[in-house]
């Protein structure tokens, strides 16, 4: 028990961005798969006027996909942090949440959707946090 408290107190930052990072991706991975036909209406009218009109469900499926992934690197990079103080799997799920959050920026810049841009920012400064604490 000593030994996950301390391992809790020397990786606190690195554990807490990575919860950070799977609250973020796992409730919005869930939300997509569980009101699929709520998301692809929403993204439908919101790329409607752009180039990625009618693309919607292949948009929608690749960000799920890289959602979940980014989830599951995290519950792993927790897990391992705690088994043995590595941080790899960590950091992975980190660039790939950096990654994922670029696209949605370049999805919201192309809708002209610029609040919906700014919000994705914050996100993606916890983010590069969390690449510099685990790298």
């Amino acid at each position: 028990m000593d030994n996950l408290i301390q391992t809790a107190t020397k990786f606190a930052p690195q554990l807490l961005v990575l919860v950070f990072l799977l609250i973020t991706f796992i409730t919005s991975a869930i939300d997509k798969i569980t009101d699929w036909n709520g998301n692809i209406a929403y993204f439908n009218e919101h790329f409607g006027s752009t180039f990625l009109k009618g693309k919607s469900s292949l948009m929608l499926g690749f960000l799920t996909l890289l959602e979940a992934i980014a989830a599951i690197l995290a519950i792993i990079g927790i897990v391992q942090i705690y088994l043995n103080g590595n941080t790899t799997i960590g950091l992975w799920a980190a660039i790939i949440s950096a990654k994922t959050l670029l696209i949605m920026l370049l999805g919201q810049r192309i809708a002209k959707d610029y609040a919906g841009a700014m919000t994705i920012a914050v996100y993606f400064t916890v983010t590069l946090y969390g690449v510099s604490l685990l790298g």
